[in-house]
């Protein structure tokens, strides 16, 4: 198709359309022909308005991924495809760092179901992963962190497993930041370092939350009697919850070193054979069940639940989260998808 403006193969003509087609014209063609030289002013100005509305829409783009834009850019996908390779009716997402990019993650924060969920997937990111992001995906991941680290602020919760996530994100990042001329990490060493002094910024922020005693006068823990008490302890799926709980009253404390109590968290979190190996007996002649979990705790890793996680479809290649009704083209798609924790979630894209 002929091209609007100066003919480079004819320097001094150029193409203009008429009723009769496209014709090639010379300066002394426009003279003699005033309607060609209103046609071509007017083609010129709706392509010079056009070009300004695309560096208008790549600026405002461009600004909203800069590090100096004031409201960061989330993506809100409720699902991905995800392939080992592109085709040309489908694009594959085929790396951590443009699922991380794609999916939903700022909403889903703010659903308790989904929060631990999300937060155990920063941290497995900032253990290993972090390196094989995009920068793009790094600056992401350090703004859904700063709206994790707010939600805990805010609502005084899950405070503990926020610090754990922060000192293990400072941890890598001080390793990573040495190795900046091998291109570890995309960015200035400057910028880094202004995002590690913000890591330390919100440690100070999470040690100074005083968690303030409701104001109702209602029936409290301490008033329910031990079975309710004991029940209850039962639903918690923490060893260090269990001790925190402890040292609230001497009735309390009493309750949290009931021995089945932690033989069932014992048993919950970790194999008979892995039980087998660490097996510790009192001069009594005793399991010591609470000294075995804390030693089991450092030798291997507790069991994860989550109330709502991601799901894959192997049918279709599809990345969702559980209650978002993905395009499925399957008899049964419940048939063909599968959970993912936040390990199986890292290890889908190790291909």
């Amino acid at each position: 198709m002929p091209f609007l403006g100066q003919d480079w193969r004819s320097p001094g003509q150029s193409w203009v359309k008429t009723e009769e087609g496209w014709k090639k014209t010379t300066a002394d063609d426009k003279n003699n022909n005033v309607s060609v030289e209103r046609f071509e002013c007017f083609n010129k100005e709706n392509l010079l308005l056009s070009l300004s509305y695309d560096m208008a829409a790549k600026k405002r783009k461009k600004d909203l991924m800069n590090n100096n834009t004031k409201v960061p850019y989330f993506h809100r996908e409720k699902w991905i495809y995800v392939h080992k390779g592109s085709t040309k009716e489908r694009h594959g997402y085929c790396t951590l760092g443009e699922a991380f990019n794609r999916l939903d993650f700022c909403s889903a924060i703010k659903d308790t179901r989904r929060f631990n969920y999300v937060v155990r997937l920063l941290e497995l990111i900032a253990k290993s992963q972090l390196p094989s992001l995009s920068g793009v995906a790094q600056k992401n991941y350090m703004n859904i962190l700063e709206r994790v680290v707010q939600k805990v602020l805010d609502d005084q919760q899950n405070v503990r497993p926020i610090k754990e996530l922060l000192q293990t994100l400072y941890v890598s990042l001080c390793a990573l930041v040495q190795d900046m001329g091998k291109s570890v990490l995309v960015g200035n060493i400057n910028m880094w370092v202004h995002r590690m002094e913000n890591i330390l910024q919100w440690q100070q922020q999470l040690d100074s939350i005083q968690i303030n005693r409701p104001t109702s006068k209602g029936m409290t823990l301490t008033d329910l009697p031990a079975s309710l008490q004991l029940n209850i302890m039962q639903r918690l799926s923490d060893g260090r919850d269990l001790v925190s709980l402890g040292q609230v009253c001497p009735d309390l404390g009493g309750l949290a070193e009931d021995r089945l109590l932690w033989k069932r968290l014992c048993q919950y979190h970790f194999t008979d054979r892995q039980i087998r190996k660490r097996l510790m007996v009192s001069d009594k002649g005793h399991l010591e069940w609470k000294k075995m979990y804390f030693k089991l705790s450092r030798c291997y890793p507790h069991r994860e639940q989550y109330s709502d996680t991601l799901h894959f479809c192997t049918h279709c290649h599809i990345l969702f989260w559980k209650d978002t009704n993905h395009p499925c083209t399957a008899n049964n798609p419940e048939s063909c998808t599968m959970p993912l924790s936040p390990q199986d979630f890292i290890n889908l894209f190790n291909f």
